[in-house]
């Protein structure tokens, strides 16, 4: 496996693990916030439809910067704060807000983050890589639900808004020092 899809592989798993850690409670904490069931499903919603949209507008203009990986940590950063923007919610409204701008991050690095893994595929194994890829995904997923619920039991939400944010910013870091011979 080359340097730089092992490169790949470990940073994205961190943003995975990251948001794994709220995805099983967070209509927990929809509710703690006065939110219901609707506003959980809404803010996923708004989420879903903010990152596709703004997908669609900027990716062209991605593909002509050539550094991906300087978009790839800039997504990352804007993630990161949009999840120690949780700390500051207290209305259904305010989840809104942030959720459309935690979208905006996943679609700035997720075209770039994919057009670099697949730059660094091993052609003759894309089954075995994407089957990496895919592995590391559903590892970290599970691994983050189980400790998100074990934080938010033991420290509460605004420890684990914390650490989440604190895991992009790292992720942002690294990819971003990196020296760029390396991706």
């Amino acid at each position: 496996m080359k340097l730089p899809f092992k490169i790949l592989l470990f940073s994205e798993s961190i943003i995975l693990f990251a948001g794994a850690l709220l995805g099983p409670i967070y209509a927990i904490f929809v509710e703690e916030i006065g939110g219901d069931i609707l506003d959980a499903s809404a803010a996923f919603a708004i989420f879903s439809i903010t990152s596709g949209f703004v997908v669609f507008l900027i990716s062209r203009m991605e593909e002509k910067i050539k550094e991906q990986e300087l978009i790839v940590a800039l997504g990352y950063v804007i993630i990161g704060l949009g999840y120690f923007g949780y700390l500051l919610i207290q209305t259904p409204i305010h989840l809104f807000l942030v959720q459309a701008f935690i979208g905006v991050g996943i679609a700035l690095y997720a075209p770039a983050s994919d057009a670099m893994y697949s730059k660094y595929l091993d052609r003759s194994r894309a089954v075995s890589n994407w089957g990496v890829w895919e592995g590391m995904n559903r590892f970290t997923l599970g691994a983050g639900a189980l400790a998100g619920g074990l934080i938010v039991s033991t420290l509460g939400f605004p420890i684990l808004f914390i650490l989440m944010g604190t895991l992009c910013l790292a992720s942002a870091l690294f990819v971003f020092l990196l020296p760029r011979r390396v991706l």
